[in-house]
């Protein structure tokens, strides 16, 4: 397994993360634990989850999974979309943050965060009272790093300003949807993220499957288990172009020997400024397979055809954002 900096910070991560969105949701907790424990068997110390996952499920299920592995772990979740319909159920307030730390620490069944990752610019609270809040949690030992989530360009650079400033702990990284079939980053949150010394965590890395080639088939009925059957919105991203992408991902995956995932994985990790990729599992298999990428070294001549299928998705929309409303 390759580790990489963090950003320019000295913490190591995996090259793969695991993303654990689907636990406790489209992967039972039995499960979900002998996910964990292969990720960290297999060498993937990056850990990522959220307050918001499977209604907090992931976050229980992961503090479980890791009882008497605490230390193997780097251990990422996240805070700032909505918990609730009250006034304060929400955003990156001091208030809102606190209490979403300690319930994270509760559930996670630890004292610490390795990585708290603010989960999406709150337009309601002054980037100061955010970034002094973050930078008292790790004074007081509970967050190690800070990270940001779904943050335009101008909003990074305007924490990372404010930090600066105000000489508080900055982020080190920052997530945001990247992949074959979504290259908006390119235009101005990678050159940033290598200007700033901020690391990327691209999170849909394979387009929610599409890029795994389980769509490939025009007019057939969604995979059993698949995100499209499981939940219906997703199946907005279905169709047209993404589609064809997928299919030409997975022909350039069968004349290179190896599952479309990987190769779409292994894209990724050649781009600049990427730091891991979170790529979620429901079973062990699949997270077995997403590994092959990392030991993965992709000719020139492959990434020029990867580049080449891809170049309509460098602008438009992204494939996904979370915003507050």
């Amino acid at each position: 397994m390759q580790y990489r900096s963090l950003g320019k910070s000295g913490l190591k991560v995996s090259a793969i993360g695991l993303g654990t969105n689907a636990f406790g949701k489209r992967a039972d907790k039995e499960t979900s634990i002998r996910i964990v424990h292969e990720a960290l068997d297999s060498g993937i110390n990056m850990l990522d989850t959220a307050n918001i996952y499977a209604g907090t499920q992931s976050e229980s299920i992961i503090g479980d999974a890791l009882a008497g592995r605490r230390h193997e772990a780097v251990l990422a979740t996240k805070a700032g979309l909505p918990m609730g319909q009250g006034a304060n159920d929400r955003g990156s307030s001091r208030f809102h943050l606190q209490r979403e730390l300690e319930g994270s620490l509760r559930r996670l069944k630890t004292d610490y965060v390795d990585l708290y990752q603010i989960h999406t610019f709150d337009p309601g609270t002054p980037l100061e009272e955010t970034l002094r809040t973050l930078d008292d949690f790790v004074s007081a030992g509970k967050v190690r790093y800070i990270g940001a989530s779904n943050y335009a360009a101008w909003e990074l650079m305007k924490a990372l300003g404010i930090s600066e400033r105000l000489g508080l702990d900055r982020f080190v990284c920052t997530q945001a949807s990247y992949s074959l079939a979504d290259r908006t980053p390119e235009s101005e949150l990678i050159p940033l993220c290598l200007d700033q010394g901020v690391g990327l965590i691209p999170y849909f890395p394979l387009a929610g499957g599409i890029l795994t080639g389980k769509y490939a088939s025009a007019g057939e009925a969604a995979p059993e288990g698949s995100r499209a059957e499981t939940d219906p919105s997703f199946r907005r991203f279905l169709g047209g172009r993404a589609d064809e992408l997928g299919r030409q991902t997975a022909a350039l995956a069968d004349e290179l020997g190896v599952q479309p995932a990987v190769l779409a994985i292994a894209w990724l990790l050649a781009r600049p400024a990427v730091a891991t990729v979170i790529a979620g599992a429901t079973k062990p298999e699949q997270l077995q397979a997403n590994l092959a990428a990392d030991a993965l070294r992709l000719s020139e001549d492959a990434l020029g055809q990867l580049d080449r299928i891809s170049d309509g998705f460098r602008g438009g929309d992204p494939f996904a954002v979370y915003r507050l409303p």
